[in-house]
């Protein structure tokens, strides 16, 4: 298999609730809702980098579309890692987080690993990592 990720898609149980975090909390580029007129077709996606989007889809839609039963979620369960350019940055989407909504979970500090990073959760309790790793820049950085 080659690593061909696109979409990142998050179960969500609130979908307009997600579409306000992440475009307005987060400022984070979307058309909006899509696919409403479908069956468990309404979906909310966001650009992230070239080629990779986020994707925020009803719960109950995702588990119907695969075949599952909805199941309890666990935020520890996947946590999506956010890696920025400084430590100063870091604090700087920590507070753009909660002040949009989010519970910050772990506040920024040094990490054992001799980074930086902190911990929040979406109103839906998925778990975001925003981090500094001075051997991982982002790419142009």
């Amino acid at each position: 298999m080659k690593a061909r990720i696109s979409v990142i898609t998050l179960g969500v149980e609130d979908l307009e609730r997600s579409v306000a975090f992440y475009r307005d909390g987060l400022g984070l580029r979307t058309n909006g809702i899509v696919g409403a007129e479908l069956e468990h077709g309404a979906v909310a996606f966001f650009d992230l980098q070239h080629g990779l989007k986020l994707a925020v889809w009803p719960r109950s839609s995702l588990a119907h579309d695969a075949g599952l039963e909805v199941s309890p979620s666990s935020a520890t369960d996947l946590s999506l890692g956010h890696n920025v350019s400084t430590r100063a940055e870091v604090d700087q989407v920590m507070e753009q987080a909660a002040t949009a909504g989010a519970t910050v979970v772990k506040a920024a500090q040094d990490a054992f690993w001799g980074g930086y990073a902190g911990y929040f959760q979406d109103p839906d309790g998925h778990l975001w990592e925003v981090v500094y790793n001075p051997d991982l820049l982002p790419d142009g950085e």
